[in-house]
């Protein structure tokens, strides 16, 4: 019972901060970019069912576009070998169709999340059925009912070579191009895109440009590059995102900026990895924002967006699309990982949906 009093009060502040703040007529994000490139959003199941009545107004004012966060993945839509569950992504689907909002099917291809009669598999024509039929099935079903597909999520280490995983195992390093194959075949009304983390990165963006143009030459269709854009808010790499859309472009694709937050808080291996497996121990050196965000850090985050922003801008013929991972602080991914618990900042709205800094200054480029 206290647990829904204290959620109960929470959404009824967020609501009157909310309608506080379009009543004041908010600037909207999909409004002020309209005609440069898609603002998307990570969605949730509670947002996706309209649970939460600040989010059932908010989102459709703010973004044009939706990825599921977590619903299309495989251990959700396919937890049986003859079982799917389309229940939320059906819902998600008549979402966008209701609110004008482009989906993105996130992810058909991912060695994590896998349902758990993968676990273990060790017969690799049992994976080539699975693999074969989770995509003939899955993208055949929303075929001209979304608009794009991740088709295959985060093949690639650090160094640009294959990730080790039971597809690249059982299948062999041609599996990238087949599941591209598949996808076309089964649902060829929605853009098909390659998605990874750090793939801005020299090293990875080489062994990216590899696959694609691999999957190129075998006559199969991909229509652009997912750059995931997990940073820290004082450490953006601007360069190597600058050159990447540049040499990504040369390949003929789309350049899309698909899971941005930028992270406010000490990263135990001072890098910009994102794997969700990866997993440190709680500390309170690193959570040291408990209690609120300070001004100085604040200010890097706005410059970090705004600088985002304005190189997304000078690439408006290049950049298709840029999606944020969650609709406010209180519901990123970036609270429970890699440390479980902590208190983050890394969107541009807080968690009673009210506009940072940083959306000012994204905003006010549009001025």
């Amino acid at each position: 019972m206290r647990t829904y009093k204290i959620t109960s009060l929470l959404t009824i502040t967020s609501f009157a901060l909310f309608s506080h703040s379009y009543g004041q007529k908010m600037a909207s994000l999909k409004d002020s970019y309209k005609n440069d490139f898609l603002i998307g959003t990570a969605l949730n199941a509670t947002q996706i069912e309209e649970k939460d009545p600040v989010a059932k107004v908010f989102i459709p004012k703010q973004f044009s576009a939706a990825t599921p966060e977590n619903i299309m993945k495989a251990e959700i839509i396919h937890p049986g070998w003859d079982k799917y569950n389309f229940d939320l992504a059906d819902k998600l689907v008549a979402y966008g169709k209701k609110y004008n909002i482009k989906i993105n099917g996130h992810t058909l291809v991912w060695h994590s999340q896998l349902p758990a009669f993968m676990h273990g598999m060790q017969n690799a024509d049992s994976v080539k059925q699975y693999f074969t039929n989770h995509i003939n099935t899955v993208a055949a079903r929303y075929n001209g009912k979304v608009f794009s597909w991740d088709v295959v999520n985060e093949a690639l280490n650090e160094d640009g070579t294959l990730r080790k995983s039971i597809f690249s195992d059982k299948l062999g390093p041609d599996f990238v191009t087949e599941a591209f194959r598949l996808a076309q075949a089964a649902s060829p009304d929605a853009e098909l895109y390659y998605n990874d983390y750090n793939n801005e990165q020299p090293a990875k963006r080489a062994g990216c440009i590899a696959l694609i143009k691999k999957i190129q030459a075998a006559g199969v269709r991909i229509d652009g590059v997912g750059i995931q854009g997990h940073w820290r808010a004082s450490n953006i790499p601007l360069k190597d995102i600058e050159e990447s859309i540049v040499e990504y472009s040369k390949l003929g694709i789309k350049v899309m900026f698909t899971e941005l937050d930028l992270g406010v808080l000490p990263n135990p291996w001072d890098g910009d990895a994102a794997d969700v497996n990866m997993k440190a121990t709680y500390s309170a050196k690193m959570n040291p924002y408990a209690n609120g965000l300070p001004d100085s850090v604040q200010a890097k985050l706005t410059k970090g967006y705004e600088d985002l922003f304005k190189l997304f801008l000078k690439y408006k013929t290049n950049v298709s699309r840029v999606t944020f991972w969650g609709v406010n602080d209180g519901q990123s991914w970036l609270n429970g990982w890699p440390i479980k618990g902590r208190t983050n900042y890394p969107l541009l709205f807080d968690r009673n949906y009210q506009p940072k800094p940083a959306f000012d200054a994204v905003i006010a480029l549009k001025k």
